[in-house]
């Protein structure tokens, strides 16, 4: 069985079609890059991943869980919802850091958040806290952030900012880790310690889905390329398959674009 199987995921907003009929597996420790034109529906598949949009059908399993299922899917409470999208962390294009808070506060806060609601808590409290910050300060530096923890958003560059909200989604232990266009905000230069960072997480096994535009490296940190194109899958295969040896026309006029046009 499929660590992730995403089965006949359709989504609408009113009368235009976005996702339709999406389906596909993933093992444990792979990276799927999900390349494609802006509009292909690359990040609404990411959001209905993360429950942050309802699929109109279909079904997401991890393992035997059924995370969704588009028949039964009224009955979800929001509770139940909050659940299952921890199986899924997201880090989003425009880092979305809270400006109130440090680096270090940024990263423990969803996790303390969710401590509050375990049982127990008011009698574990100072331990809880000390367990969630050794873990914060831990993931900071190894996102090389150390001198950085205490610093708010305002005093960090893009790339820094990045890091901390890749911080903070790892900091919540999810099953996949999912980016977002992680450096479309950024400088060419910040870009680079961004793309250093996910492909040494992409060295540990670290399971991901990435939704990006930078071609070679999509195709050097993937175990499995998808290209999207008007809300359909168009080409599914090995990095090899799908930027060496194209099957489909769609596909082979979107690389050749981005090949004249870097």
């Amino acid at each position: 069985m499929a660590f992730l199987q995403v089965e006949g995921i359709r989504k609408s907003f009113g009368e235009t079609s976005v996702l339709r009929d999406i389906s596909f597996t993933m093992e444990q420790g792979e990276v799927l890059s999900m390349i494609g034109s802006s509009g292909s529906g690359k990040t609404t598949l990411l959001r209905c991943l993360n429950f942050l949009e309802r699929p109109d059908g279909g079904r997401i399993l991890m393992g035997d869980e059924v995370l969704f299922d588009a028949s039964d899917a009224r009955t979800l409470r929001e509770k139940e919802i909050r659940r299952k999208r921890l199986r899924f962390g997201l880090v989003f294009q425009n880092f979305n850091l809270f400006p109130q808070y440090t680096a270090l506060q940024n990263v423990m806060l969803a996790r303390e958040l969710l401590a509050k609601e375990q049982p127990g808590y008011k009698a574990n409290r100072q331990c809880v806290h000390q367990e969630i910050q050794q873990q914060a300060e831990a993931l900071l530096s190894q996102m090389g952030l150390k001198d950085k923890m205490q610093h708010y958003s305002h005093q960090l560059s893009g790339g820094q900012c990045q890091r901390v909200a890749i911080a903070r989604a790892l900091n919540l232990r999810p099953d996949i880790l999912c980016f977002d266009e992680p450096t479309s905000a950024l400088d060419p230069e910040l870009t680079g310690e961004v793309l250093k960072v996910i492909r040494e997480l992409a060295d540990k096994q670290t399971t991901m889905i990435i939704v990006t535009h930078e071609m070679s490296f999509a195709r050097d940190v993937a175990s499995k390329v998808i290209f999207m194109d008007n809300g359909s899958i168009c080409e599914m295969g090995t990095p090899e398959q799908v930027f060496e040896h194209p099957q489909q026309e769609r596909t082979k006029q979107f690389l050749a674009n981005y090949t004249s046009n870097p």
